[in-house]
């Protein structure tokens, strides 16, 4: 899944180089480039499909060559994850009627490659064998009030039983939760047989199930488009969380053997970071501190950057946009950007 804006990283991600086509770790890959990169160790390449805004068409094909068109898959309004999920499930069911799907988003950073890998195929196993909705599960390692949590019946299992999704609590209950062995970060990777899920698609957002669930094997991948065009806005805008995992009674967690982190804002970013003795962080730039500790700091390559008498904010400067926030109000980024739109219009988003 590679459609979103992702807003909280602003002013680097914007509406026409989203953070999934950027380099945030300085690696010389992008996200999206790293998740394929992970994917192509586990099945072979015509087995990928990237589902992204028809916005995006030429980004994708610039950093994923290896890609055949007839599997980047455009959509052509923004529709949250179960319309995205719902349609590549159709399209994948018209190559293989009984196939086993991995859902990933294309913006996480996850280290430890090897490991993920088995996670994956051991999941997929899993699938094989019960009709399953899977999710993978990270155990938390801080309070972390922007991230998705899954609450599983307790014991040590290898796959447990989910009880409920929630999505983004206080922190007040996080900090009880990190006390408990069965709260876990949602990771937001599933597995799944295509028929579960499109079943699940049927009786729990039959609205999406209707509109997408049109498309026939003898389709050509050029009639597939035109019917998903028209049929695509129609669809509720809902996530796979709130419109199926949170609801059907098959939905099964095993949990991750990788360090994962889903990269959502400047905080968790700063949380990766190399710090220095007191705190502070840099990106792409060299900066003196002076007096100043637990900071975040990224400016255009080249500049050279002074903090004096300042604790616990982020300083990022970008193209035309210098943001100077505190660092425990990351998650506002997005509600910033409604207000910058209406006094001064799209030039800065």
């Amino acid at each position: 899944m590679s459609g979103g804006v992702g807003n909280r990283f602003w002013p680097f991600s914007r509406e026409s180089m989203p953070k999934q086509f950027l380099d945030f770790c300085e690696t010389g890959r992008s996200l999206l480039q790293q998740t394929f990169d992970r994917f192509k160790s586990i099945v072979p390449t015509e087995n990928i499909f990237v589902v992204t805004n028809k916005r995006y068409a030429k980004l994708v094909r610039e950093q994923l060559p290896d890609l055949c068109d007839n599997r980047i898959l455009l959509e052509p309004v923004r529709r949250n994850t179960a319309p995205c999920i719902a349609y590549s499930s159709c399209y994948i069911k018209s190559i293989n009627s009984d196939a086993n799907i991995v859902v990933s988003p294309s913006d996480h950073l996850i280290l430890q490659e090897l490991d993920f890998a088995n996670n994956i195929r051991a999941g997929l196993d899993v699938v094989r064998k019960f009709p399953f909705l899977l999710t993978i599960g990270i155990k938390p390692i801080r309070p972390e009030s922007g991230y998705g949590y899954i609450q599983t019946d307790k014991g040590e299992n290898y796959i447990r039983k989910v009880k409920t999704f929630i999505e983004k609590p206080d922190y007040r209950l996080i900090n009880r939760w990190l006390k408990c062995d069965n709260f876990f970060w949602n990771s937001g990777i599933f597995i799944w047989n295509v028929n579960v899920i499109l079943k699940a698609f049927s009786v729990y957002l039959p609205d999406i199930w209707l509109n997408l669930a049109k498309y026939s094997l003898e389709y050509t991948f050029s009639d597939k488009m035109v019917c998903f065009n028209e049929n695509f806005a129609k669809c509720s805008n809902i996530s796979i969380d709130y419109g199926i995992m949170g609801k059907a009674k098959n939905i099964y967690m095993i949990l991750a053997e990788f360090s994962w982190s889903d990269l959502g804002s400047w905080g968790a970013l700063y949380n990766l970071s190399k710090k220095d003795a007191k705190g502070n962080a840099t990106l792409k730039c060299q900066t003196l501190f002076i007096e100043s500790e637990n900071n975040f700091v990224t400016h255009s390559e080249g500049k050279f950057v002074v903090i004096q008498g300042l604790s616990n904010y982020m300083v990022i400067e970008y193209d035309n946009v210098l943001l100077i926030c505190k660092k425990s109000e990351d998650q506002r980024i997005g509600r910033f950007l409604s207000s910058i739109k209406t006094q001064y219009g799209e030039k800065y988003i």
